[in-house]
């Protein structure tokens, strides 16, 4: 973070400063939650969780030291005691951010926003020093802290903002103002807690309605394949720019195809001219993630050149999302477990398709959270696509959701061994164990609630008899 004195951040999050002997003293380090990541200058925030008190550690961070803690009580060492510490956490963001007047790019979407993320940073930091949102802490805690990791010398901000309902997309926006603004999708993630589509729309639309009008510098980056994201445009006075393979889109892809072991390659079509892109990453999914990154910069004042050398050396910066692994035998493994709607589950079992000509394929899935009403219809889905596919065996783990899945393959066309549906992650290793063969490529996916990661884990293990060489 910019330095800043305990009495400035006093006055800014009007708190009351305890025991501490010097106001003027400086916050030069850090601003953290976990008393294992502070380092000299840090203010340790002091959060109260179900189960751990941040509060409990305050006479340790500063025996670290931390130059003081953000508490809702006193310690009995430095602090600034407010009476809500994520509100204090909010507002001092917002001071950093006005402070230093960087360049702010926010970005939403149901799925995608990660793997977006990454691809936009990689892209802006060969232009200039960059601070992005690490792996998906996109909520009103994680958003300002990585905001209030920007120093003099960041250029561009590239925040994740994630929603779990009506107006708290407007809340974070409020936080840390974006100068451009880019909607990738609206799905069915979460659809559970929304109520709807429209509703979802209704929320990630919250992003553009906070964008600066385009007289100021305000941009909003749509998506063009996207009817409900296209119609935000009527929602903001910025400049629209669309991206997606639309013949419409200011920013789009032509002549898209996946490479023999699944990397899209397309040639990248912007205002400026076109070049050719050749991505690291797996899965024809990001060909619309690198057009949204491609639109962001390109808006941003970078060549089309520049921008198709970056996306085709980008590579995956946030563990467990399509990491894809070959073991010593020569299975591959891919690991797409951190989460899982129906868009990117669907995306995930295209990707293992075109990654597996030729081979055997397994797609070990598990349950979609969060979908309420649409929770049948939409496991059902996916497991009869995995059969569309020619998926050669799915193995659907844990209970109900799992059980759908595997109906689904089954209803789909599934017979003998096809499709199997077993209790647990063990369960899948224990099979995947016995029958995997040199060649098999084996997709590993549900939401992060499942902890299907341990299974990739496990048969990374299985199979090192030596160094794993990972892609």
């Amino acid at each position: 973070m910019i330095a800043l004195s305990l009495a400035e951040i006093a006055a800014v999050v009007g708190g009351q400063t305890y025991d501490i002997p010097d106001p003027s003293a400086e916050v030069t380090g850090p601003v953290v939650r976990d008393s294992r990541e502070v380092e000299p200058g840090s203010l340790f925030v002091a959060f109260v969780g179900e189960r751990v008190d941040g509060h409990d550690y305050a006479a340790a961070v500063v025996e670290a030291g931390a130059t003081a803690v953000l508490a809702s009580r006193p310690v009995g060492v430095p602090a600034i005691v407010v009476d809500d510490v994520q509100a204090a956490l909010g507002a001092l963001a917002r001071h950093v951010v006005h402070k230093l007047g960087t360049t702010l790019v926010a970005l939403t979407g149901s799925a995608g926003k990660t793997s977006t993320k990454d691809l936009i940073a990689q892209v802006l930091r060969r232009k200039a020093p960059t601070v992005f949102t690490p792996g998906s802490l996109n909520n009103e805690i994680g958003l300002p802290l990585t905001a209030l990791s920007a120093t003099e010398e960041t250029r561009f901000l590239v925040l994740e903002m994630g929603a779990r309902g009506i107006g708290h997309i407007r809340y974070l926006t409020e936080l840390t103002p974006p100068k451009v603004g880019l909607v990738l999708n609206v799905g069915t993630a979460h659809i559970g807690e929304f109520g709807g589509r429209e509703q979802i729309a209704q929320a990630k639309g919250e992003l553009v309605e906070s964008l600066p009008p385009a007289s100021d510098g305000g941009v909003a980056v749509l998506n063009a394949d996207d009817p409900l994201v296209r119609a935000m445009a009527s929602r903001t006075t910025a400049k629209v720019v669309l991206f997606g393979e639309s013949g419409e889109a200011d920013v789009r892809a032509e002549n898209v195809r996946l490479t023999d072991s699944g990397q899209p390659s397309f040639s990248l079509h912007t205002p400026s001219g076109c070049s050719d892109v050749t991505m690291r990453l797996y899965g024809e999914h990001h060909v619309s993630n690198a057009l949204a990154a491609a639109a962001v910069a390109h808006e941003l004042g970078m060549s089309v050149t520049e921008i198709a050398t970056a996306l085709s050396e980008a590579g995956s910066l946030s563990r467990w999302r399509m990491e894809v692994t070959e073991r010593p035998d020569g299975v591959t493994i891919v690991n797409d477990a951190y989460n899982a709607n129906p868009e990117s589950m669907r995306a995930a079992l295209r990707a293992l398709a075109a990654m597996g000509k030729g081979r055997r394929t397994w797609a070990v899935l598990g349950k979609m959270a969060e979908l309420g009403d649409e929770a049948l219809a939409e496991h059902d889905a996916v497991g009869r696509l995995a059969v569309r596919l020619n998926v050669s065996k799915l193995v659907a783990v844990g209970g109900r959701e799992a059980a759908w899945l595997q109906l689904g393959a089954y209803n789909e066309g599934s017979w003998g061994e096809e499709s199997v549906h077993v209790s647990d992650a063990q369960a899948a290793v224990d099979l995947l164990r016995s029958e995997l063969r040199p060649g098999d490529v084996v997709l590993v996916k549900a939401s992060r609630s499942v902890g299907l990661e341990s299974v990739a884990q496990a048969l990374l293990a299985t199979g090192a008899e030596g160094e794993v060489s990972a892609r």
